[in-house]
C-alpha cells in the first residue's frame, strides 16, 4: 500500500519537476519581448548589421569558450551541415533583417510582425501539400486581418521609403525564421543544442561583421557610444546566452503546447514597453490589431496542435 507521505513526496516531486521549466518560461516569455528595445536602442547609434554581428559574435564566443572548456564532442560529419545552415537562417538572414527592420520601424510594430512567423509555418506546410484544418485556414486569416487592422494606421507611412524598408525586412526575417524552423524539426543532427547555438551565434557574427565591412557600413569601435554598448551588452547576455539557453530548457521540458505561450507575450511586452519607455504610439488600431494577431495564432497553433493528436 502506498503511503501518505509517499503520495506527498511524490506530488512535491512533480511540483519541483515542472517549477523550473515554468520559470524558464516566463524568462522567456518576458525578456525576449525586451530584446526588441535594445535592438531598437542600439540601431538608433550605430549601423545595424555591425551591431547585429558584435552582438552575436561575442553570444557565440561565450558558448564556445564554456563548452569547450567543458571538452564538449565538436560537431561531425553530418552535424556540421544543419549548423551552417540554421546560422544563415535563423540568424544571418532572420536576426540581420530584423536588426536592419529596426532601423526604420517601432519595436513594437516589429514585434507584432515576428509574432505571426506561426502563419508563415503553417503556410508553407500547406504549399508542400499539408492539409489545413478549417480553423487554421481562420487563424491565418484572423492572424492577418488583425495585421491589416494595425497598417490601416498607417497606410500614408507607405509613401515613405524607410519605413516600407522596415516593414520588408521585418517580414523578410519572419519568413527566414520560420523556414529554420521547418529546417531544424527535419534536417537538425542530433547535437548538443547549446554548443550547437553557440557555433551558430559565432558563424552568424563573422558573415555578418564581414557583410558590413564588405559595405563599409560600419563605425570604429571607440567611436559606439555608450548607449549602444549597453544595448549590445543587455543583448549578449539576457537575448542571446540567458533566454536562448531558457528557451531551450523549456522545449525539453514542458509540452509544445505550453513551452509556445512565450509567442503570444512577447510582442504584449514589446509593444507596452515600447510605449513606457520609448514613447512609441500605442493606440486603439495597435491593441486592438495586436490582439486579433495574437488570436489567430493562437487559434492556428491549436488547430495543428488537435491535427496531429
Amino acid at each position: 500500500m502506498i503511503s501518505r507521505q509517499n503520495i506527498i513526496n511524490a506530488t512535491k516531486q512533480r511540483a519541483g519537476n515542472i517549477g523550473l521549466p515554468i520559470l524558464a518560461l516566463c524568462w522567456v516569455s518576458f525578456f525576449w519581448g525586451t530584446t526588441w528595445l535594445a535592438t531598437k536602442e542600439g540601431v538608433k547609434a550605430m549601423p545595424a548589421l555591425q551591431m547585429a554581428g558584435l552582438r552575436l559574435f561575442i553570444g557565440g564566443c561565450l558558448y564556445m569558450i564554456f563548452f569547450l572548456y567543458k571538452k564538449a564532442p565538436l560537431p561531425k560529419g553530418k552535424q556540421r551541415l544543419p549548423i551552417l545552415v540554421l546560422a544563415l537562417l535563423n540568424f544571418v538572414l532572420s536576426n540581420g533583417m530584423v536588426t536592419l527592420g529596426l532601423k526604420y520601424i517601432s519595436s513594437g510594430l516589429a514585434a507584432i510582425i515576428g509574432a505571426i512567423v506561426p502563419l508563415w509555418i503553417v503556410i508553407f506546410s500547406a504549399i508542400r501539400g499539408e492539409r489545413l484544418p478549417f480553423q487554421a485556414i481562420a487563424g491565418i486569416l484572423l492572424g492577418f486581418g488583425g495585421v491589416c487592422i494595425i497598417f490601416s494606421e498607417h497606410l500614408q507611412d507607405f509613401f515613405n521609403a524607410g519605413f516600407r524598408l522596415g516593414i520588408i525586412f521585418s517580414v523578410a526575417g519572419g519568413i527566414a525564421w520560420a523556414v529554420g524552423s521547418m529546417y531544424t524539426q527535419k534536417k537538425a543532427a542530433s547535437f548538443n543544442p547549446y554548443f550547437s547555438l553557440g557555433f551558430q551565434m559565432l558563424i552568424s557574427g563573422i558573415v555578418m561583421s564581414g557583410i558590413a565591412q564588405a559595405q563599409g557600413n560600419t563605425i570604429a569601435f571607440t567611436a559606439i557610444p555608450a548607449s549602444a554598448w549597453w544595448a549590445i551588452s543587455y543583448l549578449v547576455i539576457i537575448g542571446s546566452v540567458l533566454t536562448f539557453a531558457a528557451y531551450i530548457y523549456t522545449l525539453q521540458h514542458l509540452p509544445m503546447a505550453l513551452a509556445s505561450v512565450y509567442a503570444y507575450v512577447n510582442p504584449v511586452v514589446a509593444v507596452l514597453l515600447g510605449a513606457v519607455i520609448l514613447n512609441e504610439p500605442l493606440n486603439g488600431y495597435i491593441a486592438l490589431g495586436g490582439a486579433v494577431t495574437i488570436g489567430g495564432v493562437y487559434l492556428v497553433n491549436y488547430a495543428m496542435r488537435r491535427a496531429k493528436k
